[in-house]
């Protein structure tokens, strides 16, 4: 999706490139797809034995459990989780995969802001990884054993080193930019990593600055669209969104609203991590 919005917007000329209703339909159509094989693979590392148990889920009349391992995590709390149901899981990893690659994507707005947060945020996901696909460090940490998780610590490895080797070129002034291609990719793989080792609530957390940026672009447009049909001119809560160009417009140079932004997120990544031990 990001591919086709870079290459219409630098080799057609197309400023506009996709469409934000067809760039958001075909993040559905992923997303869906992928919460739906997500849901029954958690707990399997056959995709044979994924078949089955769709096949079983759809003969059965869309029964809605799942295995405990599939819950929500609520972070602190040693025994707390919610069973989500087969629906209750695509939903919430549907809205995890798209949300985490659009707040990517909206961050990716000064030269150096988004892909050092996409680096500190994968590599502890890296971390828990390591955990959760270890049968022996998740029954000592109480965390579910998911088989084969501890793979990904290899993808979210080679996601840092190559995020760092990028950031090398594009901190200010920038030699190479990421666009769509690289922030929607970044983004949906860091929630589908959070949805494999059953982090969303942490992800959330860590990634805090990916969520405000979201917020912000999504608080200012409804409350533009508020004000316009109420009072007939839209009014604005920030200066600009997304959130660091308001900062921007206070005063704040480039350079001082990324390296904030990064040690934000240092922060967060670390009350994060503190969750493996705090329970």
């Amino acid at each position: 999706i990001g591919w086709v919005d870079d290459w219409r917007k630098v080799v057609d000329k197309n400023p506009e490139g996709m469409r934000s209703r067809e760039k958001y339909f075909w993040q559905s159509v992923i997303g869906l797809v992928a919460a739906l094989y997500l849901a029954f693979s958690v707990s399997e590392t056959s995709n044979l034995r994924v078949l089955e148990l769709f096949v079983r889920w759809v003969q059965s009349g869309f029964s809605n459990a799942l295995p405990p391992k599939a819950d929500l995590m609520v972070p602190f709390f040693k025994t707390v989780s919610y069973p989500l149901g087969v629906f209750g899981f695509i939903a919430l990893t549907y809205l995890v995969i798209v949300g985490s690659s659009n707040a990517v994507n909206l961050t990716d707005g000064l030269d150096g802001l988004a892909i050092m947060p996409v680096v500190m945020v994968g590599s502890v996901l890296g971390i828990f990884a390591y955990v959760t696909g270890s049968s022996v460090f998740a029954n000592h940490l109480l965390l579910p054993y998911i088989p084969g998780a501890g793979e990904l610590m290899i993808f979210c490895a080679a996601m840092a080193g190559a995020g760092l080797a990028f950031l090398w070129f594009n901190a200010y002034p920038a030699q190479v930019f990421m666009g769509d291609v690289g922030a929607l990719a970044l983004g949906g793989a860091l929630g589908t990593i959070a949805v494999i080792v059953r982090q969303e609530i942490v992800l959330a957390i860590m990634g805090g600055i990916f969520v405000l940026e979201a917020l912000s672009v999504m608080a200012q447009v409804t409350w533009f669209k508020i004000t316009k049909h109420r009072y007939g001119q839209g009014r604005r809560i920030l200066l600009m969104a997304p959130l660091h160009h308001h900062f921007e417009k206070t005063g704040w140079k480039e350079t001082q609203v990324v390296v904030r932004f990064w040690i934000i997120t240092m922060l967060l990544c670390l009350v994060g991590l503190s969750t493996l031990k705090l329970r």
